[in-house]
């Protein structure tokens, strides 16, 4: 506990740093989710192959799994909203390339394959060294309020980021990209202007063994472990909007437009959590607060699996943000309280590395399952499977449930 008085929802917004911060990671959230709907529909265009909209997914964690524990030693060793910038960079120039490829018309799947491959790189890097920024500019006390609101920011991108990709792609297959290309080159700007509110803890020599401190950190974090295990194994198997595309075309027969509003649905959920939580931070039962959370994020896949109605569908996404935006403050509140600042980024990459590993391939196990079985019994099983992964969950990692506070 901190006796500095942690600082309010309206005091946080208006520090310059931490407004910059928000801002920018809007940006680069921004040009993921219109790439999402942009990359999504023309693969499935292009092909036709619920397999090909699950290699999507594959071939982004690749790089995720190849460099990810390089890049934790980076952000831990290295000024890191320089690593920022550099990789907002690296984004926009591979947006700009496929914004050119689409014009032209001579854009295909491999050409997508190895642009994916690059943003996933550039991700890789990125997030765990923005998480790892994100205390250093927040006043002490106040990290879980700053995590909500960073949260909020990015769903209120993601709720105009997919519909805004969805229509710009219906009006012309480039215009997606060349958004992503300016997003990302205002967040690089954005990011050179932050200034930190606390010193960056002083970086020893690197050894070999450093690159997977934060695995061993982890392993001996009972509470950790179990959180962002959780994560892992609950979006992998609930990981049905990596099928909102077929959805979409298929059996809702809404088209690009109707895309782009299915995948900005969790978000307005999501934002509407997070406004609540920006003012009102969880203070008791925080680990049962998770697991209930995560046993309603299945429950909502299984309805959105299910449902014919458009209607229904946005609910149950809506429904399905809310309760993962729950599960993510405390993940991500947790795991930033209990790291000390010169491990961060390596234990970032770690929780990133589950991260990506749940969307990435919980978008190919998805895709993959889906041209066995078909769209709805893939995503009706993702949701059951979920649901007991959190019942088994509360089992095996007692301490995880009984955390009673954060901060």
């Amino acid at each position: 506990m901190s006796s500095t008085m942690p600082a309010g929802a309206g005091a946080l917004l208006k520090d310059k740093s931490f407004l910059l911060f928000i801002l920018s990671r809007s940006l680069s959230r921004f040009s993921s989710q219109i790439g999402a709907v942009a990359i999504g529909w023309q693969v499935y265009d292009l092909t036709g192959s619920a397999f090909d909209l699950g290699m999507v997914g594959l071939v982004q964690f690749l790089p995720t799994a190849l460099f990810l524990f390089v890049a934790g030693s980076v952000a831990d060793r290295y000024e890191r909203k320089r690593i920022v910038q550099l990789c907002q960079l690296a984004e926009a120039l591979t947006a700009l390339l496929l914004a050119r490829g689409a014009y032209s018309g001579s854009l295909s799947v491999t050409h997508i394959f190895i642009a994916s491959f690059v943003l996933g790189t550039a991700g890789a890097f990125e997030s765990p060294t923005s998480a790892a920024l994100l205390p250093l500019i927040t006043p002490q006390g106040s990290l879980q309020r700053a995590t909500a609101i960073m949260s909020g920011a990015g769903q209120l991108a993601s709720i105009t980021g997919p519909a805004l990709g969805g229509l710009a792609y219906a009006f012309m297959p480039s215009m997606p990209y060349g958004m992503m290309t300016l997003f990302w080159l205002v967040g690089a700007i954005l990011t050179g202007g932050i200034r930190l509110t606390q010193p960056a803890a002083i970086r020893n020599s690197a050894t070999p063994s450093d690159l997977f401190a934060g695995v061993r950190f982890v392993r001996n974090n009972p509470a950790i472990l179990g959180t962002i295990s959780l994560d892992l194994f609950a979006v992998l198997l609930g990981g049905a909007t990596a099928l909102l595309p077929i959805y979409a075309r298929d059996i809702l027969k809404a088209g690009p437009l109707g895309l782009g509003i299915l995948r900005a649905a969790p978000a307005v959920g999501a934002l509407l959590m997070t406004a609540y939580l920006a003012r009102h931070t969880i203070k008791r039962r925080v680990g049962m607060r998770m697991f209930e959370a995560v046993i309603i994020f299945g429950v909502a896949t299984v309805v959105f699996a299910l449902s014919h109605w458009m209607w229904l569908s946005v609910l149950a996404l809506a429904i399905l943000g809310a309760a993962d935006t729950i599960s993510v403050v405390i993940r991500l509140s947790l795991v930033q309280l209990a790291t000390p600042d010169e491990m961060r980024g390596r234990v970032g990459a770690v929780n990133f590395l589950f991260i990506n590993a749940s969307n990435q391939l919980g978008q190919f196990e998805s895709g993959v399952t889906a041209a066995l079985f078909g769209a709805m019994p893939s995503a009706v099983l993702g949701g059951v499977g979920t649901i007991m992964i959190a019942l088994l969950w509360m089992k095996l990692f007692p301490t995880l449930r009984n955390v009673e506070q954060l901060e």
